[in-house]
């Protein structure tokens, strides 16, 4: 049954195992519509892992992820009729050209005809493709495939956005843009942007969500986490010291 919870977004006691390795370990938190969550840790902290287990892309050992209310893993179809992916590298048909593979994606969405049609150019223009749009996606550079990976999430206009990296890439002018856009959605959904960079979180986020070895280590606004310190590698170190060592 889905959850009596306003949160667009539940993760609760999330676990996943990889033989004896614990990729992630009993996370939890909410996401409410209105915020946009930044997702951080240094490379291996399960931030990946958590992502594909809320997508339903990767069965957790234990714990539960749901959209909207609905579990991700007893009601995927329903969960991910909510949800915009990107995921990790962004993976398209390459053959494809921008605007064959969007067309294709929202065929499989279910849009026919004008609606297929105009759901294409909206998400082309939401993410500045239209100059690419018969390109084959091989032939783009890494920053145009992230757009294109970017404008298959926004297809459907799904309450739900979850993002990693959306702005890897990408250049500062597009850097820019993608913030802008997401800054403007951000007031009728809730949304997770996994990223390495403290600028974006202080950017675009309402929260930040830091994780390590698996485990969630804070959870604080954007000003509280840059007042640990001037990178997130210095943060990362703070937060993951030993409280005696730390103290």
């Amino acid at each position: 049954m889905p959850s009596e919870t306003s949160a667009l977004i539940e993760i609760d006691r999330l676990t996943k195992q990889f033989g004896t390795f614990t990729a992630v370990d009993d996370v939890s938190f909410r996401v409410d519509r209105g915020e946009v969550v930044g997702f951080l840790g240094p490379n291996g902290a399960g931030k990946s892992t958590t992502m594909k287990m809320l997508a339903g892309f990767v069965t957790p050992t234990a714990g539960t992820a749901r959209i909207l209310g609905e579990d991700v893993v007893d009601r995927p179809v329903a969960a991910k009729r909510h949800l915009g992916f990107l995921p990790e590298g962004a993976p398209t048909y390459p053959e494809m050209t921008v605007e064959g593979f969007l067309g294709f994606i929202a065929k499989i969405r279910g849009f026919r005809g004008a609606e297929r049609r105009d759901r294409v150019a909206r998400a082309l223009d939401l993410t500045t493709l239209h100059g690419v749009r018969l390109q084959p996606i091989e032939t783009l550079s890494k920053g145009f495939k992230r757009r294109v990976g970017l404008a298959q999430s926004l297809l459907h206009d799904p309450p739900v956005l979850v993002l990693d990296e959306p702005t890897d890439g990408l250049d500062p002018n597009q850097k820019r843009e993608v913030r802008d856009l997401l800054t403007r959605m951000a007031p009728e959904k809730a949304i997770v942007i996994s990223t390495h960079l403290l600028e974006e979180v202080s950017a675009i986020c309402t929260r930040a969500v830091v994780i390590a070895q698996g485990r969630v280590v804070a959870d604080e606004t954007p000003a509280q986490l840059a007042a640990r310190g001037p990178n997130l590698d210095a943060v990362f170190r703070d937060l993951t010291l030993p409280a005696a060592e730390a103290a």
